[in-house]
């Protein structure tokens, strides 16, 4: 009878996807706050657009790194 374990490198991997995440979230909303404080200045539409790729690797990692974790919790 095969015991199941948990993969160690893969549950690293999906952590450090959520460490990523961690720091997105911070990051994402601070610059879309500086952007949108700064209206009137010529950098508005790139430092926007900044923001809002971040904000969406956020939401990107964070999703990546729940599926690696429950793939090296579960795997198949």
């Amino acid at each position: 009878m095969e015991t199941k374990r948990t993969d160690k490198n893969l549950l690293f991997k999906g952590v450090q996807n959520m460490v990523i995440c961690l720091l997105l979230m911070f990051v994402g909303p601070t610059i879309l706050y500086m952007a949108f404080s700064n209206q009137d200045k010529p950098t508005y539409i790139l430092v926007l657009c900044i923001g809002i790729a971040l904000c969406l690797g956020a939401i990107f990692f964070l999703f990546r790194g729940i599926f690696i974790i429950m793939k090296s919790l579960f795997k198949d």
